[in-house]
């Protein structure tokens, strides 16, 4: 007999999404990475006060890096137990709200409308200042077409780790019921903080990242492919899009990133890459892809658009998969 917990399981993943094609993160409003950015920028001030030494601050990062992860899964986990205990459906909104918390997929989507709106209202300053909310890179220069290349990066970078990657541990968790979603969901949406938070190459964080950024490269790693695969499979270039990503993305120092711009790339025919600025500095990016077609804001919400159609069909996988195993 299937077990009663696995349809309400798939239900909360359902809504979870439903949510976030609906409200999005609402600007202000309590979200779990606000809590675990607070933890991270408190933990590093203090070691970087107490701990000088690089293997000291090795050794603190890993614990941040493990305890992060444990600590949010396993209140995601005693969450969705208690709130489940106390009622049902108390339970199911709880886990919902989790859940989609990790995703990211309409915000990611307003923030690219953000920055065109007043791009392709010729405010170029203004399209400046909204995208430096967005990216790391210096903004303040930018030409039109540098900015539509940085939106289209930051869009297809986030695609896996804001869309993809959630949702591809969300479908783990419903293999693990013991465990659940919404736990597994919020422990890779730490690993995804703490890489953005702390997983640089450069000073102070040098040392204190680096066991962040190779755990972080190693959980996306699978979803990443998957995501290059659907995409392609998609686009119908799934052959084309891998054999570019197995030239140009190998030439990106991130396992994950370069995959993914490059499948955005390879198929919206676009160039990726070249020299951003940060903070003053010159940073010569890998060109991904064949500079075909200029990148224009109808290729921005293509690829907004290539990003739901593979949530989707994840999403669908997932919920086919649930009812076939209901059903047995």
């Amino acid at each position: 007999m299937p077990s009663a917990q696995l349809p309400i399981s798939h239900i909360i993943l359902l809504l979870a999404a439903f949510l976030d094609y609906l409200v999005g993160d609402p600007w202000g409003w309590p979200h779990p990475v606000r809590v675990m950015g607070w933890a991270i920028n408190r933990y590093t001030q203090l070691i970087f006060k107490r701990c000088n030494s690089p293997q000291g601050r090795r050794n603190a990062g890993a614990v941040l890096a493990v305890g992060l992860l444990a600590v949010s899964g396993a209140a995601g986990w005693l969450i969705a137990a208690v709130s489940y205990r106390l009622s049902p459906v108390l339970g199911v909104a709880a886990q919902s709200v989790l859940l989609a918390s990790c995703f990211a997929g309409q915000s990611l989507r307003a923030a690219a409308l953000d920055v065109l709106q007043p791009l392709e209202a010729g405010d170029l300053p203004a399209a400046r200042g909204r995208l430096s909310l967005y990216v790391g890179r210096d903004t303040e220069h930018l030409s039109e077409s540098e900015i539509l290349r940085a939106l289209l990066e930051t869009v297809s970078e986030n695609a896996v780790d804001g869309v993809s990657g959630p949702l591809f541990y969300a479908i783990l968790g419903l293999l693990v019921p013991a465990v659940g979603s919404a736990p597994l969901a919020l422990a890779y949406k730490a690993a995804s903080t703490l890489d953005s938070m702390v997983g640089y190459k450069e000073e102070p964080f040098t040392h204190l990242g680096w066991f962040s950024a190779k755990m972080e490269d190693a959980l996306t790693w699978l979803p990443c492919r998957l995501t290059v695969i659907t995409l392609g499979l998609i686009s119908g270039k799934l052959r084309y899009v891998w054999q570019m990503c197995r030239r140009d993305a190998i030439k990106d120092p991130s396992p994950n990133s370069g995959w993914s711009e490059c499948a955005y790339a390879a198929i919206l025919g676009v160039q990726l890459g070249g020299t951003n600025y940060y903070r003053g500095v010159a940073k010569q990016k890998p060109l991904l892809g064949e500079d075909i077609n200029p990148i224009t804001p109808a290729v921005i919400r293509q690829a907004l658009r290539l990003n739901r159609r593979c949530f989707l069909i994840w999403l669908g996988m997932a919920a086919v998969g649930g009812a076939i195993n209901y059903l047995q």
